[in-house]
């Protein structure tokens, strides 16, 4: 009786602990809390798969646009007239003027960006009040230095510099490759105004390892206005385009106004302005 007993034990022992197997009615034998999806007539279990990489959904960066005024410091009332600009801007100012020690330092406390428009040799003959403190061909490094070390004494704000004219200075490769060179030892960077398609700014920028863009559109003054908009427009798809755009207009009142008028579109387009210490902040977070 004894071993019948036990007999007995191991067929129930043996019928709950198999997996899958039947208990003694026939029916499955399972574990709680470890029972099988239920499924209905005629279906299958499957698996339950994660989305595709490629449908999930992808961030889009928004298109920036950077407004450099130039010419600015030597108009003190148009140039406070630039710093109620309702957007982000860039004002280049061109040293040694009425306001080019003031300016600077106003644009930066409104959150703009501020360059030093350095004026630079041009082709040919062309006399204004920068006749005195251009950079010219032939100029040794150290006659540049002393010179753009003058420059930033005066404008401490600026992060980077731009050129006033210079078609004859920005296409001359071993003056841009001193001059490049220079703004590396002052940590700047360098905006082509681009008044020559012979420029090597870029190149030479790029050779000494600094910071460099060149403005994809000028808005200028003397064309007509439907001729403006359309350059807007063209700086507009430019950025909408690459992510971003460099778009360089005169500091005349008659530039002022005219962008005024256009601004709106960045937000219809869903374009941000900026300036351009923050263009390639994101270039080199990117």
């Amino acid at each position: 009786m004894f071993c019948a007993f036990l007999a007995g034990l191991f067929t129930v022992g043996v019928a709950v602990l198999m997996p899958g197997g039947e208990n003694r009615n026939g029916k499955s034998a399972s574990l709680k809390g470890l029972s099988a999806p239920t499924v209905g007539p005629g279906e299958s279990a499957q698996a339950v798969s994660p989305p595709p990489r490629d449908s999930l959904p992808v961030e889009v960066p928004t298109p920036r646009l950077a407004i450099v005024v130039d010419g600015c410091g030597y108009d003190p009332t148009r140039d406070a007239e630039w710093l109620k600009f309702p957007e982000k801007i860039t004002m280049a100012v061109i040293p040694f003027g009425p306001s080019s020690r003031r300016l600077p330092r106003a644009a930066h406390e409104r959150g703009f960006g501020v360059l030093i428009h350095a004026p630079m040799e041009p082709e040919g003959p062309v006399s204004d009040r920068t006749d005195d403190f251009r950079f010219l061909r032939g100029m040794s490094g150290e006659e540049m230095d002393a010179l753009l070390g003058r420059m930033i004494e005066e404008n401490a704000w600026a992060s980077g510099v731009s050129n006033h004219m210079g078609s004859a200075f920005t296409s001359d490769p071993e003056s841009m490759a001193t001059f490049a060179s220079l703004l590396k030892s002052r940590g700047l960077f360098f905006l082509d105004s681009v008044t020559t398609s012979r420029s090597v700014a870029v190149q030479a920028a790029l050779q000494a390892g600094i910071p460099v863009t060149r403005r994809d559109v000028f808005l200028d003054t003397g064309i007509r206005p439907e001729e403006m908009r359309l350059r807007w427009k063209k700086a507009l798809s430019i950025a909408k385009e690459k992510g971003k755009a460099v778009l360089v207009c005169n500091g005349r009142r008659e530039s002022l106004r005219a962008i005024l008028d256009l601004v709106p579109d960045l937000e219809t387009e869903g374009i941000r302005a900026v300036t351009l210490d923050e263009l390639f902040a994101k270039d080199r977070s990117s």
